[in-house]
């Protein structure tokens, strides 16, 4: 490269952003055949190869990239991308100096320290580079120059504009300006990107996968729950963008940092502070839903952040696994790897006293004015992959953020990055939000009695166990739940996990006042009988099993067992049926106490998700022993069955069926389907225009047309007006046009 060309790159910086504009300003050109005729180089077009690109950078499924006008170029940092400039002559290095000036589409201001724009100089191979980004020759064929851009590894994510600068020694230049974006996204594949992933089937999975499931349900009847995240469909990309810049406020360099990304990402997908995307709503009856979808109707992300996009405006409504699954889609379309979490038994600590405080009456019923703390059945939240420079070597890795409004943190309804390290050492106080997480999962729950206004609470029962259990995600590669519960805490009941418990309680600004405890006394044990695959439209029946351990004397038991519903939150709804107990209970005695639950009992008052809470309260009438006890229990919905005809190839064509029985002794009304999977643009509902007679199978079919071969997933949703959260999946490999051996 010719000196004068040189001195030129180092004044570009100064020339082109080195006063804050409101707009970028195009130098003062001669006539474009003027300027030809003193032999400057002119950019007539540019081939952006998307194909090649595509494969490389992992982006070719993008909406963007596959669309047949308008192409965008969607590729990661820190990994060189290829470009191929049609000139008006040869290229010669001799006296043409060439840049490429990349600035961020949507900043109308900016300076040399904010990171949102790039001067580029073309580079030979080899030659240094005294930029974060380079271009470097490739090569030549007649006019046609093949370059290789560079961003940097740690350049903001965000749509980025190009401009091609041409000049030759006399100072004659030319300008091309391209008129599409071009979007650079965080990079796990490259070693300096703070989201790198190590291995492959990571990256696979949680990066590029555009199905999944959520688990959701009780501890003791885990459902998965299928869920398409789109992250390549129209608008989600630029809806991502749009929630980072304009609702979560990340400016400048900031955009570069999955960190602040993430957290402000957090708080965009609901719509407490800001206009986020959805509105949450945990109403247990159905009509409160007017004007929007209720939440178990969703399938996927597509509809909620495309209908967001368009309008702007929140989308009614979301719960724990919605937000979820939207926090998924838009952290995976951006970049970062992210995977949904179910945790079962999760505590929502209100007062940040690591403890859950549940206070009953001697009916047993909860006192909702004194119990503000709840156990979820379950709760689904996020992790993300990422480095934690700010908290120092060790935790980095997957961090705890969770986008379902709960409880403020910095005065805004967010939460993390938690290092999930941080939170199995019981590190409260590190940022953002461990302890939050940590008690969700470890807290102690503490059950109290309450017998009056001037009666002092008595403690009935310390559970360090139930807190968190059964955390899980999909397995890598498997349509498979795993079991994740060993990266949040320690064993329970270990001396670790005890340790972690007291060094966290030492760390805490509130600790809940613990005062007249009960007396050692465990002559006398009740358990549940578990409840196991009980159908909807099934009678059950609860078991109480009592044992007197005693070897010679006899205990007077008097209590009740009750079955309330329950919303998945944990609120206890009305009361299904209760029956007092008063037992003598012999030496070495075992007594059972059995209450039997009819259909016609319970479907009515079913609410939320199906869900039971089953109680006890007894006393042992000589001791003044008092006993409390719950357990969940849900009755299982029927699944969809979903299939296909034939072998499925990409761009043809092909039947796929979907039937699920009525297992109520009722008829089904109103019945319809839900579905969505890659080559549907939108969701699809498919009405059923007759009613389902008790045993029978509603059924539909539907073509699809998948849009690239490879692994896909078809989600769907079944709802009738006397049965709800219903749903089905079904993973199946598309082959290529030429091959056939697609297998499944």
């Amino acid at each position: 490269m010719c000196t004068s060309s040189m001195e030129y790159f180092k004044n570009l910086w100064h020339r082109w952003f080195g006063k804050r504009t409101t707009h970028i300003i195009i130098p003062f050109q001669p006539d474009v055949v003027d300027a030809e005729r003193r032999g400057v180089l002119n950019v007539q077009g540019i081939d952006f190869c998307t194909d090649t690109n595509g494969e490389s950078h992992h982006t070719s499924k993008f909406n963007l990239m596959a669309r047949p006008k308008d192409k965008c170029l969607v590729v990661r940092r820190g990994q060189s991308f290829k470009l191929d400039l049609l000139l008006n002559r040869p290229y010669d290095a001799a006296k043409d100096a060439v840049s490429f000036i990349f600035y961020v589409s949507d900043v109308r201001s900016r300076g040399p320290s904010d990171n949102t724009s790039a001067a580029v100089p073309l580079l030979e191979k080899g030659a240094e580079s005294f930029g974060a980004w380079t271009a470097t020759y490739e090569g030549q064929v007649d006019n046609h120059l093949m370059v290789a851009v560079t961003p940097a590894p740690d350049c903001i994510v965000a749509a980025w504009k190009l401009d091609v600068d041409t000049r030759i020694s006399d100072g004659s230049s030319l300008s091309y300006r391209h008129a599409l974006p071009i979007y650079v996204l965080f990079n796990p594949w490259c070693p300096k990107d703070s989201v790198y992933m190590p291995e492959q089937s990571h990256r696979e999975e949680y990066v590029l996968e555009d199905g999944g499931l959520m688990f959701r349900g009780v501890y003791n009847r885990i459902k998965p729950s299928p869920w398409n995240y789109a992250q390549y469909d129209r608008d989600i990309l630029d809806c991502a963008l749009y929630l980072v810049s304009e609702i979560g406020k990340v400016k400048g360099i900031a955009r570069s940092d999955p960190i602040r990304t993430s957290r402000a990402l957090s708080a965009a997908v609901n719509v407490q502070d800001d206009n986020g995307v959805l509105f949450g709503n945990w109403a247990p009856d159905p009509k409160d839903y007017g004007g929007g979808t209720h939440p178990l109707k969703w399938v996927g992300s597509m509809n909620i952040l495309q209908k967001y996009y368009e309008t702007k405006k929140p989308v009614k409504y979301g719960q724990c696994w919605v937000f979820a699954g939207v926090l998924t889609s838009v952290c995976r379309a951006l970049g970062i790897p992210c995977r949904p979490v179910s945790g079962f038994d999760a505590a929502h600590d209100t007062q940040g006293s690591l403890t859950i405080d549940i206070i009953a009456d001697e009916e047993g019923n909860i006192l909702e004015d004194y119990t503000k703390d709840l156990i979820w059945n379950y709760h689904v939240w996020n992790e993300v992959w990422m480095e934690r420079p700010d908290l120092g070597n060790g935790y980095g890795g997957w961090q705890a953020i969770d986008a379902t409004p709960q409880e403020t943190s910095e005065d805004v309804y967010r939460c993390g990055p938690a290092s999930l390290k941080a939170v199995r050492e019981g590190e409260v106080q590190r940022p953002y939000d461990v302890s939050y997480v940590f008690a969700q999962v470890n807290a102690d729950k503490v059950m109290w009695k309450y017998s009056g206004e001037i009666q002092p609470l008595k403690m009935m029962a310390r559970d360090s166990v139930s807190i968190g259990q059964f955390i899980s995600t999909k397995a890598i590669g498997k349509m498979e739940r795993e079991d994740i519960t060993s990266a949040y805490k320690y064993p329970e009941q270990s001396k670790e996990e005890r340790t972690t418990m007291e060094k966290a309680l030492r760390q805490s600004k509130s600790i809940f006042a613990r005062y007249y405890l009960n007396e050692v006394f465990n002559d006398v044990t009740f358990n549940f009988e578990l409840l196991d695959n009980i159908k909807i439209g099934e009678d059950f029946n609860v078991v109480l099993h009592i044992k007197n351990r005693s070897l010679l004397e006899s205990h007077h038991v008097k209590g009740i067992l009750r079955v309330d519903t329950v919303t998945y939150r944990g609120v206890v709804g009305d009361a299904v049926k209760k029956h007092k107990f008063d037992l003598k209970v012999g030496p070495e005695a075992k007594e059972v106490v059995r209450m039997k639950v009819t259909f016609n009992e319970y479907f009515k008052k079913l609410i939320d998700q199906a869900s039971f809470n089953i109680s006890c309260i007894a006393s042992i009438m000589e001791r003044q022993f008092d006993y409390f006890a719950q357990d969940d229990f849900r009755v299982r919905n029927p699944d969809i069955k979903i299939s296909i005809d034939g072998k499925p190839v990409s761009h043809q064509p092909f039947t796929v069926n979907l039937k699920v029985e009525n297992s109520l002794p009722i008829p089904l009304t109103k019945a319809k389907f839900y579905v969505q999977g890659a080559g549907l643009d939108e969701q699809l509902k498919i009405q059923l225009d007759q009613n389902v007679a008790p045993g029978d199978f509603a059924t539909a079919q539907f073509k699809l047309t998948p849009p690239w071969a490879g692994r896909h997933q078809i989600s769907a949703k079944f709802k009738s007006e006397e049965i709800h959260d219903v749903d089905g999946f079904l993973s199946f490999l598309v082959a290529m046009p030429h091959e056939t051996n697609g297998g499944y």
